[in-house]
């Protein structure tokens, strides 16, 4: 508990909308410790970018709805929900940052770089700009730009794809926090800018003993750099655990069909890569049951009726899937489904 940094628990966030509330981030639990890299999965709409920005209070608050009372993420000793704008300011940008998903919309097209990693200097540290922006070179460097006192006074469309994500990296680094979120920080980005990015983010981590929460659809470019690895459904965190828990023993359909859905070099050429069938549930009106079942082959009529309880498999690795459970029938699934676990809920 000493490394905690982060807690979240029982975030809620609906979306105010004309056809009612979108319970886009239901109830979802979880925690980051220093230096640790926490891995959040799963595919477009399933929660991971809202549960980030809901993390660093900038979910609009007049369509947004979440329950301070209810719904905590614990940080230095207060919940972050029970601050006003000027308090979450404080901590913002200086003690938690993030990566935002694409660097050219969220990088500002009339100031020059130097200029924008500059800012959070002189309003978290009350620097001078003409320090600042000394600073921000230092930052230029430490992400590996090259010619960075040039390139400092240059525009973002100056930049290529991979040097403005490290540009935003340099940005959210800028006032060295203790917790970083990377929310799809290598997109549209080639493989090998991809591992670049990844290995600063890492190397980064490591000098500045950060926290990262890593949100990706990709699960292959956690292989290498998670811990931890929570897995998102329809707002719902369906199967957590370490790296090696999800990749070799995966517990729920879910993240076996994210799993089957990543290329293989050993995979025969003509053959057809995996596509999970199905569209995510509407979150305007939820199902009773397990938000997966309409999609999961391996679905029986309890995952329609209720919710699953959750499984613990040792050593944080849980999945909440009826499968589990010592009555469900065990013919024609998986083999990594077959070893149970006890119900923890």
């Amino acid at each position: 508990m000493d490394n905690r940094l982060l807690e979240i628990k029982n975030l809620k966030v609906g979306f105010k909308t004309y056809a009612g509330i979108v319970q886009a981030v239901r109830g979802v639990d979880f925690h980051l410790d220093k230096g640790e890299t926490l891995a959040v999965v799963g595919e477009s709409g399933c929660g991971k970018t809202v549960t980030a920005k809901a993390i660093m209070g900038l979910l609009d608050k007049d369509y947004t709805q979440i329950d301070s009372e209810l719904s905590k993420v614990n940080f230095d000793g207060k919940n972050l929900f029970s601050l006003d704008e000027k308090g979450l300011s404080k901590v913002r940008g200086r003690q938690i940052s993030m990566i935002f998903q694409d660097p050219m919309t969220s990088l500002n097209p009339t100031m020059k770089v130097g200029e924008q990693i500059a800012e959070s200097i002189v309003i978290h540290h009350g620097k001078s700009m003409v320090d600042a922006k000394e600073e921000a070179l230092e930052m230029l460097e430490l992400v590996k730009i090259p010619n960075a006192r040039s390139r400092l006074n240059q525009y973002p469309f100056e930049f290529s794809g991979g040097m403005r994500q490290r540009v935003m990296i340099a940005i959210a680094l800028a006032c060295k926090p203790e917790v970083l979120i990377a929310d799809e920080p290598t997109t549209a980005l080639d493989v090998t800018i991809q591992a670049q990015i990844m290995d600063l983010i890492a190397e980064l981590q490591q000098e500045l003993n950060m926290g990262v929460i890593l949100v990706t659809h990709d699960l292959g470019v956690v292989a290498s750099v998670a811990d931890r690895i929570q897995v998102m459904y329809a707002g719902e965190i369906v199967e957590r655990g370490e790296v090696d828990d999800i990749f070799y023993n995966p517990k729920h359909p879910y993240t076996l069909a994210l799993l089957r859905s990543i290329p293989k070099l050993s995979a025969a050429r003509a053959k057809a890569l995996y596509s999970l069938v199905g569209t995510p549930p509407d979150l305007t009106n939820p199902p009773h049951g397990c938000a997966f079942a309409a999609r999961c082959q391996f679905g029986m009529r309890v995952c329609r009726e209720g919710e699953p309880s959750v499984y613990d498999f040792g050593s944080g690795h849980s999945s909440s899937c009826w499968l589990h459970h010592p009555m469900a029938p065990k013919e024609g699934l998986p083999d990594v489904f077959l070893e149970g676990g006890e119900s923890g809920a």
